[in-house]
């Protein structure tokens, strides 16, 4: 049974316990000590608050989420919430899927090139926090899958609970729905995510 971590030291130590490799010298974290305790000592020199959101540190100003630092398997990643928002120039900011709308981070592999990024880092946390008060670029209109369609026309309080989502996790649950190639796959996610809509929760909470 794996641990999520209540804290970044105890992240750092065991990772960010979503897969059996945490708390192992198999988790990620263990692949980038080094990296992630300078990435982290830069953030927080920043003015940042610190928590763990989704079992990985996320930084805060203000009460707002700024950004999330996160070990994957090819490298480390500072990813910006509103991060499409930003100013990039140079094109550093990477897209982490096709149907990211804001979010975007940087990469890295090595302490040499965090050194080096150290301003530019600097500067993407300095005009993020400025983001949250300004507005937001309207998101396009989630197109449900015929399946949930279905089924919320004969089941009008699934739709109800549906609704009351979030944006994002309607938006998780819509992708992954559609994902599944066969009509049969479709209506059988829709089913085992039932109570989890009632419960308020994404498709991947737990």
């Amino acid at each position: 049974m794996t641990i999520r971590p209540e804290s970044v030291d105890q992240y750092l130590e065991q990772g960010c316990g979503r897969c059996a490799k945490g708390a192992t010298p198999d988790c990620k974290v263990h692949n980038w000590p080094e990296l992630l305790r300078v990435l982290r000592t830069i953030v927080l020199d920043s003015g940042l608050n610190e928590t763990i959101k989704w079992s990985t540190p996320c930084y805060t100003h203000g009460g707002k989420n700024i950004l999330q630092l996160a070990a994957l398997k090819d490298s480390v990643v500072l990813t910006f919430f509103e991060g499409a928002r930003l100013a990039d120039p140079r094109q550093v900011l990477e897209m982490p899927g096709e149907n990211s709308w804001f979010a975007r981070y940087l990469r890295f592999t090595d302490v040499a090139a965090v050194a080096e990024s150290e301003p530019l880092i600097m500067g993407f946390i300095r005009e993020a926090i400025q983001l949250p008060d300004a507005p937001k670029p309207e998101t396009p209109e989630l197109e449900l899958p015929a399946e949930l369609s279905q089924i919320f026309a004969r089941d009008p309080e699934l739709q109800a609970a549906f609704e009351r989502l979030t944006p994002g996790r309607q938006r998780g649950y819509v992708l992954h729905f559609s994902s599944a190639k066969q009509v049969a796959t479709r209506f059988a996610r829709i089913e085992k995510y039932r109570d989890a809509i009632f419960s308020g929760k994404g498709w991947n909470d737990r």
